[in-house]
């Protein structure tokens, strides 16, 4: 018996005790249905179902981005398994879906996992498990997934067949797994609409990375294709995208990063984000238009930089709709900042004052959008864990002071778990040290790039940006993921 029917026969036997304790899989929490997105199922789905595969659907290859506390080819990896704070960092950072194992024996996953991601992201979550019934299904329903596993060689061509269509009529995409031509010409004749290839032989647990790519031609136009396990590094995804993957899932080498916003980036094959800030005329607007960074910052605050709506919405329209807005703010009223994030004058808030986790909280619940939470690194910095609800931090050593700080204060033990940019003092001269010290999510320059007169300097811009991306300025797509 191989360790994947060990998993198969062991999870069968849960699912019996299952049923035998709660027959209703819609009352697997105690009771208290999870329906993000529909309620309970009646039989069909509604449009604007899917959003799984409608995520892998996007231009490029996308990132399946894995939840995994234990494996049993490699044990214990992660001890302190901060789930839903790793999924926030993963939603931050691009990822285009969520894969999360609910599995407890071998991958010491729980139901419970799940649950609490769904309500920490609105990303797509694929429930990794060991599908062998169709309470399973229901039961991933249950708990907020948007699509569940099916593994092609646990289960018959009958059940295969049967688990799509539950799947499907409850309004969830469905991931089966084939491991050889034969696999895959029982999950095409099944009607899967997105196939996956293990690259590691659940038989054994030997990876093999080129393995998708050999049986990538099987799988048809109009058939989503996820090259699964193996991947490590740019390289891989690389080949995923010489192959024309439309998706790969990551597991351990995220699980084990010690920077996993900064590993997504890396996959992507993109350097740090860059944050370009104190846009004020529809000038500094065409500026950085050139480069295309991924933020650019409208101050709100009673700065030099300051801009009232009318002028951020003037500059909004220039600027290529690629880059994300950031509107900077000081200790200003939620009333201010909420229309602006609703309106889309601003695709993101940053709050760089005393405001409390509270606000944030308040503020993205009213909007959806996502909040940059600011620390001044000096004698009085607060505790960044202060700040659960922001999805992003950043470093600065004043507002707008134009100074360094010591980027040792974020290195070791002392580097935060968020993802996060780095602001002050930067250029075109020391961004490319600082990004290497300090491997952040982004970084911030507003004065860094400006000319003798204030205005953002077209050409500083460029050298800023060319010191983080060596070998050209050419700006991929972006972070897949839209603001919410």
């Amino acid at each position: 018996m191989t360790i994947l029917d060990e998993i198969a026969a062991r999870t069968r036997e849960r699912v019996a005790e299952a049923k035998r304790k709660c027959p209703d899989p819609y009352q697997v929490l105690g009771g208290r249905e999870v329906f993000r997105r529909c309620d309970r199922p009646s039989g069909r789905h509604t449009q604007g179902a899917f959003p799984f595969e409608k995520a892998l659907r996007k231009e490029g290859t996308g990132l399946i981005c894995e939840l995994k506390k234990a494996s049993p080819s490699k044990g214990l990896i992660a001890p302190d398994f901060q789930y839903t704070q790793i999924a926030s960092s993963y939603d931050a950072a691009g990822a285009d879906c969520i894969s999360c194992l609910t599995e407890p024996y071998w991958f010491l996953g729980r139901n419970e996992y799940l649950t609490a991601v769904r309500e920490a992201t609105d990303l797509p979550i694929l429930r990794k498990d060991f599908t062998v019934d169709e309470y399973m299904i229901h039961e991933a329903k249950a708990l907020g997934a948007d699509a569940v596993l099916l593994i092609v060689s646990i289960l018959d061509p009958f059940e295969l067949r049967d688990d799509l269509q539950t799947a499907e009529a409850i309004g969830l995409s469905a991931l089966v797994e084939a491991h050889d031509e034969r696999e895959i010409e029982t999950a095409l004749k099944a009607g899967a609409r997105i196939i996956g290839v293990n690259n590691r032989n659940l038989k054994d647990f030997s990876v093999d990375v080129r393995h998708a790519g050999e049986l990538r031609a099987l799988v048809p136009e109009g058939v989503l294709f996820v090259s699964e396990s193996g991947v490590r590094g740019r390289a891989d995804v690389a080949a995923a995208e010489a192959m024309r993957a439309d998706a790969v899932l990551v597991g351990e080498a995220l699980m084990r990063a010690d920077n996993r916003a900064s590993k997504i980036r890396e996959l992507r094959g993109r350097g740090p984000a860059v944050k370009i800030c104190g846009l004020m005329t529809e000038e500094d607007a065409r500026a950085v238009n050139a480069v295309r960074p991924d933020f650019a910052g409208l101050v709100f605050a009673d700065t030099r930089h300051r801009v009232n709506r009318d002028q951020a919405r003037r500059i909004r329209e220039i600027l290529d709709p690629a880059i994300r807005t950031v509107g900077v703010f000081v200790d200003a009223r939620e009333e201010d900042i909420i229309p602006l994030l609703n309106e889309g004058t601003i695709d993101l808030a940053q709050l760089h004052g005393s405001e409390t986790d509270d606000m944030i909280r308040r503020i993205r619940e009213a909007t959806g959008k996502k909040v940059i939470k600011a620390i001044i690194m000096d004698e009085d910095a607060p505790d960044p864990d202060a700040y659960p609800s922001a999805d992003y931090l950043l470093f600065d050593a004043g507002r707008g002071s134009g100074r360094t700080f010591r980027w040792d204060l974020l290195a070791g033990e002392k580097r935060p778990a968020k993802p996060f940019f780095l602001a002050g003092g930067l250029n075109p001269d020391n961004v490319g040290g600082a990004a290497a010290a300090v491997r952040p999510f982004g970084v911030d320059v507003s004065s860094g790039v400006e000319d003798s007169s204030g205005r953002k300097s077209s050409e500083a811009v460029k050298a800023f940006a060319a010191a983080l991306r060596p070998g050209g300025l050419e700006r991929r797509s972006e972070l897949r993921r839209t603001e919410r």
